[in-house]
């Protein structure tokens, strides 16, 4: 993870904020499944996704979800525009996008990035690689824990048996993932090693 002087974090060889769906795709070869989402929220908030499976870089295979920023009055329309829509268990709702607006999509740049590798890791190897997150935050229902590291824009959520999802976001966006986390999650403090 490295930050422009934009305070932009680039990650994978992508910008967040500045790289497009297009360039992401072209990087890939795969154009990836877009996805408009609405929440149960009043009122609503929306979230467009582009879902890319089985990518292999530096020879790690992975999935990954990139977020993509869109205003919600454009996102809105979209739904209203939207094909088919399938009801989600947390009570929101997935939209198969018009072929138009799915294009448009397409210029759009990325505002996070979410890594899902095929690979199980341990704790000890997530230390080594990214050293002590500064927090800990543990879901009580499904017992990931979330690793978190604030200045880089980074939180690793890892199951019990290892598996893995990171979410990259600019370190200003990073309240974003917190806030929601903190409304359910029990957490601690721990001090890295590396800010004493």
């Amino acid at each position: 993870i490295e930050r422009d002087v934009a305070g932009h974090s680039w990650v994978f060889g992508f910008t967040l904020g500045w790289t497009t769906l297009a360039e992401v795709r072209g990087v890939f070869c795969e154009e990836g499944e877009i996805n408009l989402f609405k929440t149960t929220d009043e009122p609503p908030g929306y979230a467009v996704e582009a879902y890319f499976e089985q990518i292999y870089l530096e020879r790690l295979r992975a999935d990954f979800v990139m977020t993509l920023e869109a205003d919600q009055t454009t996102l809105a329309a979209m739904y209203d525009r939207g094909l088919r829509i399938s009801q989600l268990g947390s009570g929101g709702k997935k939209i198969k996008l018009d072929p138009v607006d799915a294009g448009a999509l397409a210029a759009h740049a990325v505002r996070s990035i979410s890594y899902l590798p095929k690979a199980r890791l341990d704790e000890a190897l997530i230390a080594q690689r990214f050293g002590e997150p500064v927090r800990e935050l543990t879901e009580p229902e499904t017992g990931i824990v979330h690793w978190l590291y604030p200045e880089r824009g980074l939180d690793i959520g890892r199951d019990s048996k290892g598996h893995v999802v990171m979410q990259y976001v600019d370190p200003a966006d990073f309240d974003a993932l917190l806030v929601p986390l903190e409304a359910t999650a029990k957490g601690r403090e721990r001090k890295d090693s590396r800010h004493p």
